[in-house]
């Protein structure tokens, strides 16, 4: 399994209903609430070999409310 993250920016007042939206897709691990200039921090894993520009585009950018994204790919859990 590979993690990774995505920094959601949401469209105003719609933080949550984004949050409560990936929840209830089941399609991550966490989703956490952040300040500053991105409004979401969410967990994902996909299978090794699984694509994740096709997960973000198709699964995540399409949840109604999100405005932009910013993906952060991990390696090594220590």
């Amino acid at each position: 399994m590979r993690a990774f993250f995505v920094q959601i920016k949401c469209d105003l007042g719609k933080s949550y209903d984004v949050a409560t939206a990936i929840a209830d897709a089941e399609i991550a691990s966490e989703i956490f609430s952040t300040a500053g200039e991105y409004d979401l921090l969410v967990k994902f894993y996909l299978q090794d070999g699984e694509d994740i520009g096709h997960f973000i585009a198709q699964k995540v950018q399409t949840i109604a409310g999100i405005r932009d994204t910013f993906t952060i790919v991990t390696f090594k859990a220590f």
